[in-house]
């Protein structure tokens, strides 16, 4: 403890939001210093780290055979352990350049999924202390991202907040610093993907990859009916002949694309509603639902939820990066930390 207190004094605590997407980083005093993919660039001959972060996401796709570009997290989980203790590292060192040459090692608090299991939080509690963690801080990413967007989690009254992120879609009712009610779906960003690769590929016969359709869904993507229709050229490989083909798709193919993936998210909304005691029910229906996550900046998802669910829908400041922020709340806050720090984990 004396000497938790020694080093709290000249270490960086980190807050980290460990995505299947994207990683970032928030340091202490300085704020975000880090927002990048969560993949790693392997050479399978050497089990060499080649790249890490946006370097090794400009290698997907396009690598000869004996280099994979790995996403060390699937569905928010760590299933590569060895490479994400490695990217881990990367993003620690990383976040202290500049810093003094003996730096003590920091403490950490991460987000971890709702539905973890014992043995994948052990991994991301172990993944970070290989990485350089004096002590790890495991937080439920629901109640991380309540925090990050400001909404009094503490108090005897309900705050409801979807984080729809890369891998999962986290619905959850937070009360008395604890979350009551949730449903965890493997259903967010990365399906959305998947859904616009399928749909180009049974419409038009061409194949795309994961990186044209992420970019179609931001720049077109939408859960509503639009103001004024948008389209987009898409390039892809024709399926028929096998030669590169472009074609023109709009907001309203996207739109259908990804209609089955929002109708299942918005089911489940209601769904962990259904099961929510009446008391919070009423809390929600006064306060409004909070939209998280990268997925809460698809545009009409707020105003399709609520015209579902005839309860008010605001997206969080920032919803990107609501997460970190809670996670640096918390740093600065050790109270607050030990209220909701997840169990079976270090006592602060």
């Amino acid at each position: 403890m004396v000497f938790n207190k020694f080093f709290g004094k000249f270490s960086k605590d980190l807050g980290i939001d460990l995505g299947t997407k994207n990683t970032l980083v928030y340091v202490q005093d300085k704020g975000i210093v880090i927002n990048e993919p969560t993949v790693v660039a392997v050479n399978t001959r050497t089990d060499e780290i080649l790249a890490v972060g946006d370097e090794a996401r400009k290698m997907i796709g396009k690598t000869p055979s004996y280099i994979q570009a790995v996403r060390p997290l699937v569905d928010g989980v760590i299933s590569d352990f060895e490479v994400a203790e490695k990217m881990l590292k990367y993003f620690i060192n990383k976040a202290h350049e500049g810093s003094m040459i003996f730096a003590p090692r920091p403490r950490v608090v991460i987000g971890i999924p709702l539905d973890v299991t014992e043995v994948e939080r052990k991994a991301v509690e172990d993944a970070a202390k290989s990485a350089g963690a004096r002590q790890v801080f495991l937080v439920e990413e629901s109640m991380a991202s309540a925090i990050g967007a400001g909404l009094p989690v503490t108090e005897p009254t309900a705050t409801m907040v979807v984080d729809i992120g890369g891998g999962t879609t986290e619905i959850a009712v937070i009360s008395l610093g604890g979350v009551v009610t949730f449903k965890a779906l493997r259903l967010a960003g990365n399906e959305f993907d998947a859904n616009i690769v399928q749909y180009v590929r049974e419409e038009f016969n061409i194949l795309i990859g994961e990186q044209m359709a992420e970019s179609i869904k931001i720049r077109i993507g939408s859960a509503s009916q639009l103001k004024e229709s948008m389209e987009m050229e898409v390039r892809g490989r024709d399926l028929v002949n096998g030669l590169p083909r472009s074609i023109t798709v709009t907001d309203a193919q996207i739109r259908e694309a990804i209609s089955r993936t929002i109708r299942q998210i918005i089911e489940n909304i209601k769904i962990t509603l259904e099961s929510t005691p009446p008391e919070l029910v009423a809390d929600i229906y006064e306060h409004g639902i909070v939209l998280t996550g990268g997925g809460a900046l698809l545009r009409g998802l707020d105003k399709e939820i609520a015209q579902e669910t005839k309860i008010p829908v605001r997206v969080a400041d920032d919803p990107l990066i609501a997460l970190v922020r809670g996670t640096g709340i918390l740093l600065a806050k050790p109270d607050l930390l030990a209220k909701v720090v997840s169990p079976n984990t270090e006592e602060i």
